[in-house]
C-alpha cells in the first residue's frame, strides 16, 4: 500500500516542462541560468523617456542657446522654472533608483564596493571605470575617488570573492551607468538656465548668496515657495553629502556641509568660524526666500543690505579681544581724609583703653632658642611668649604711662603748679628743705635732689634687697659727698 507521500512524488515525475504552458507577456522580465532577473539597462529608469521629462529638456536646450534678449522673454516664465526645479528633484530620485540597479547587479563581481563607495554618482563612474576587470591596479580611478579611497578600494579588491559578469550582464550594466551620467548632466543644465533667471524669480535670494548658490537651493527644495517653507537649520544641511571613509578617522569629517557652505561668504571665511558662518547665511537665506516668495522687494536692496551685514559680523568675529583694562587704584588715603579727625581728651582716653599694653607686646614675641611658656584655656593652649623671660621675675608687665607732650606755654603753666616741675619729679608733701647735721647743725638742701639718687640706688637693687639686705637700714635724708 502506497503512502499520501509517495504518490505525490509518482505525480510530479509524470509531470513535463512541455506539459506546462508558459505565457510571456511584454515587458516581463527574463531569467537567466542562475535565476537571476535579467532587464534591458533603459528599463532602470522611470523618468528618462517619458514626454514630460523630454518635453522641459528641450525648453532648457533652446533657453540655454537662446539670445539674450530671447532669454529675458522666454526664459522668465516663473511656472516654467518651477517644472524645472521639480524636475530637478525627479532626477535626484531617480539616479537613487539607477544607482539600485547597478548595485544589485555588480553586487556580485564586487560586493565590498557598494561599503567603500555610497554616492550613487561617484559608484556609478566607479563601476563604468572598472567593468569586468579583476586587477583593479590597472584602473585609474585618481579623477573619480580622493586618494584615500582608491587606495581602500585597489586593496580590497584584491581580496574579493567576486566572480566577473556575463557579457549580458555587463552591457546592462554599463548602460545603466550611462544612464546615471546623463541624468546628472540634465540636471546641471537644469540649474544652469535655473541660475541664469534667477534675478528675476529671487532677486534678494542670488544677491546675497549668488545665483548659482541660489538656483541649487531651490532644486533641492522644489522651487522657491517650498524653500520658503524650510526652516533655516535645514537650509544649512541642503545638498549635503555623506562621506564615508574606509578603515581612516572620521574625526576631520565636516557634517553639514550644504550648498550654503560652498558660497562665497562661507569661504572667504577662516576655516575656524566657517560652521558659525555657514549657520548665519543659513539663517539669512530663509529670511530672503520669504521675502521673495511675497514678492514685496523686486530690486534686491534687501539682499544687498543682508549681504553687508553677514560681512561686518564676520568682520567683528575676527577682531581681537579688547585689552583689559586694569582697575583704577584708589586715592592713597582717600577714605581717612574724608574723615574728619578728631582730638582731646576723649580721644586720648580711648586710644589708651583699646591699645596694645606692654603685656600683650610681650606675649607676641618669641625669644631665640628659649621654650616658650603655655597655659591651657579650656581645649586650647595658649602661648606666653617672651612673658616672665626677661630675668625681672615679674609675671606681669606693668605699662609705662605715655606721657603727653604740652606745648611750652602749657608746660610752663603746669611747672608752676607743681613743686620740682623743673627736675620732672614729683615731691612728697612731707619733703623740706632743712636737714639737721651733726656738724654744721641745720642746713639747706635740695630735697628732690636726695630723693633722685636714693631712686636710683633702689632701683639698681633688686625686688627684695631694699628690705632682706643686710646693708640695708635707716634711710638718711643726707646726700653723700
Amino acid at each position: 500500500m502506497t503512502t499520501l507521500a509517495e504518490s505525490f512524488l509518482a505525480d510530479l515525475e509524470d509531470l513535463s516542462d512541455e506539459d506546462i504552458p508558459v505565457k510571456r507577456e511584454e515587458g516581463s522580465t527574463e531569467r537567466e541560468e542562475g535565476g537571476v532577473e535579467k532587464e534591458h539597462g533603459a528599463s532602470c529608469s522611470r523618468l528618462l523617456h517619458t514626454e514630460h521629462y523630454e518635453r522641459i529638456m528641450s525648453q532648457v536646450r533652446d533657453g540655454l542657446n537662446a539670445s539674450e534678449d530671447e532669454k529675458k522673454t522666454s526664459t522668465s516664465a516663473y511656472e516654467f522654472l518651477v517644472e524645472c526645479n521639480k524636475l530637478v528633484v525627479e532626477i535626484d530620485n531617480d539616479i537613487v533608483n539607477v544607482y539600485n540597479y547597478i548595485r544589485d547587479r555588480y553586487r556580485s563581481k564586487f560586493p565590498e564596493l557598494e561599503s567603500l563607495v555610497q554616492a550613487p554618482l561617484d559608484y556609478a563612474a566607479v563601476v563604468k571605470a572598472i567593468g569586468n576587470e579583476m586587477e583593479v591596479t590597472n584602473v585609474n580611478l585618481d579623477n573619480i575617488l580622493p586618494p584615500s579611497t582608491v587606495m581602500v578600494v585597489t586593496v580590497t579588491a584584491t581580496t574579493t570573492n567576486g566572480q566577473p559578469l556575463s557579457d549580458e550582464a555587463l552591457h546592462d550594466v554599463m548602460g545603466a551607468c550611462d544612464i546615471a551620467k546623463q541624468l546628472d548632466e540634465d540636471k546641471t543644465s537644469i540649474l544652469k538656465l535655473v541660475q541664469m533667471s534667477m534675478e528675476n524669480i529671487a532677486p534678494n535670494l542670488s544677491t546675497c548668496v549668488g545665483s548659482e548658490i541660489a538656483a541649487k537651493l531651490m532644486g533641492v527644495a522644489g522651487g522657491l515657495q517650498s524653500l520658503a517653507t524650510i526652516p533655516a537649520c535645514n537650509i544649512q544641511v541642503l545638498g549635503a553629502k555623506r562621506k564615508h571613509a574606509a578603515g581612516f578617522s572620521s574625526k576631520t569629517a565636516m557634517p553639514h556641509q550644504g550648498f550654503v557652505y560652498e558660497s562665497e561668504l562661507v569661504q572667504n571665511t577662516p576655516p575656524g568660524l566657517r560652521n558659525k558662518a555657514a549657520k548665519l547665511v543659513g539663517s539669512k537665506c530663509s529670511l530672503l526666500a520669504r521675502v521673495d516668495a511675497h514678492g514685496s522687494n523686486k530690486d534686491g536692496s534687501i539682499g544687498r543690505s543682508t549681504r553687508e551685514e553677514i560681512v561686518r559680523k564676520i568682520e567683528k568675529w575676527q577682531e581681537p579681544p579688547p585689552a583689559r583694562k586694569g582697575d583704577v587704584l584708589p586715592v592713597p588715603d582717600a577714605q581717612e581724609m574724608k574723615k574728619t579727625r578728631r582730638g582731646g581728651r576723649r580721644v586720648r582716653k580711648m586710644k589708651e583703653k583699646y591699645g596694645m599694653t606692654e603685656l600683650k607686646k610681650q606675649a607676641n614675641r618669641m625669644l631665640f632658642n628659649q621654650v616658650e611658656d603655655e597655659f591651657i584655656d579650656g581645649e586650647e593652649s595658649i602661648g606666653l611668649g617672651a612673658i616672665g623671660k626677661d630675668g625681672s621675675g615679674r609675671l606681669r608687665a606693668i605699662a609705662a604711662q605715655q606721657k603727653q607732650k604740652l606745648s611750652a606755654k602749657a608746660a610752663k603753666k603746669h611747672g608752676l603748679r607743681n613743686y620740682g616741675a623743673a627736675s620732672g619729679i614729683a615731691t612728697s608733701g612731707l619733703s623740706s628743705s632743712l636737714a639737721f647735721t651733726p656738724i654744721q647743725g641745720i642746713e639747706l638742701v635740695n630735697p628732690n635732689n636726695a630723693l633722685g639718687h636714693q631712686r636710683v640706688k633702689d632701683a639698681e637693687r633688686g625686688g627684695t634687697e631694699s628690705y632682706f639686705s643686710e646693708k640695708s637700714g635707716f634711710k638718711s635724708s643726707i646726700v653723700k659727698k
